[in-house]
């Protein structure tokens, strides 16, 4: 009998498959770090994961062109696989993992658009702990997707994530985001750098869109959800009269500097996120990594 992934309500993968997706992976990042890369990491990376770690790689081959053979090897250990149940395309599954970088837990989104494509990472957070959520789960152990465009009982739909995050970046308003570093915490830090007596900082965020950038849901045992997001930022430091940018020290951004960085710095991001959706109540975004893209100076 032919199961046809694009109509039935199945498991997104088979645990012995996300195993194996989950070693294809590392490789294929510590190839990519190795060898100075950035077709490796395409192969195993999409979505947002892709956008942070390819400039990575870019930068890294121009500082180090013969790579680096020194690099410490990323290790993946005690995976757990959250595997939802799904109709339809793209198909996504969680692992998570204990990693020999830091004492967190390693949560990795792997998705595929079709049976024939090979399994990669769209999204990375690192959680600890204590803040990552037990997953509801049926009998049989396969977990529940929440879909992107409908709340499904949840105080902010997943799909309307990233816009609702970058339009409190912008303003302030809203009241759907707890205090954090990721939210409240952004600000903060940003209206320290608005205006200062050597330069002021214009700052841009927009949502990321589908498809390149899908947000995920899994629901948990709580009825709220776990969710996983990207968002793009521009920041543009120009320099009062008489001052100059001086040294970039980001090595992603001078390596991919277009342009003398004299009187203003542009910088483009793409930031991924995990946050905890709950019922009723505010967002909680426990987890935001971010990733130069792009720089250029004037």
């Amino acid at each position: 009998m032919t199961v046809h992934g694009e109509r039935a309500v199945i498991p997104a993968a088979r645990k012995a498959d996300a195993a194996k997706a989950l070693e294809r992976f590392t490789d294929g990042y510590n190839t990519a770090y190795r060898k100075s890369d950035p077709a490796a990491a395409a192969e195993v990376e999409t979505g947002a994961l892709l956008a942070m770690e390819e400039p990575r790689v870019k930068a890294q081959r121009v500082n180090s062109p013969d790579g680096n053979p020194g690099f410490p090897p990323l290790e993946l250990t005690d995976a757990q696989y959250t595997i939802p149940k799904q109709a339809g395309w793209p198909k996504f599954f969680v692992a998570d993992t204990e990693s020999n970088r830091n004492d967190f837990r390693w949560l990795l989104v792997f998705t595929r658009s079709r049976a024939s494509d090979p399994w990669k990472v769209s999204y990375l957070s690192i959680l600890s702990k204590d803040e990552v959520p037990a997953f509801r789960t049926d009998e049989d152990g396969w977990a529940e997707p929440v879909a992107a465009g409908s709340s499904s009982g949840l105080a902010l739909a997943p799909g309307r994530l990233s816009s609702t995050y970058t339009g409190y970046l912008q303003t302030g308003r809203g009241g759907v985001f707890a205090d954090g570093p990721a939210t409240s915490g952004q600000r903060a830090t940003r209206k320290k750098l608005l205006k200062t007596p050597q330069f002021w900082t214009d700052y841009r965020d927009q949502p990321a869109k589908p498809p390149q950038y899908a947000p995920v849901a899994l629901r948990t045992e709580d009825g709220g959800a776990l969710a996983f997001f990207a968002a793009h930022h521009a920041e543009q430091r120009t320099m009062a009269a008489g001052s100059r940018v001086g040294e970039v020290k980001d090595p992603t951004a001078k390596a991919l500097m277009q342009g003398k960085p004299e009187r203003a710095l542009i910088l483009s991001r793409v930031s991924e996120s995990a946050a905890r959706i709950p019922a009723r109540g505010p967002v909680a975004v426990l987890n935001r990594l971010e990733g130069v893209t792009a720089a250029r100076g004037k």
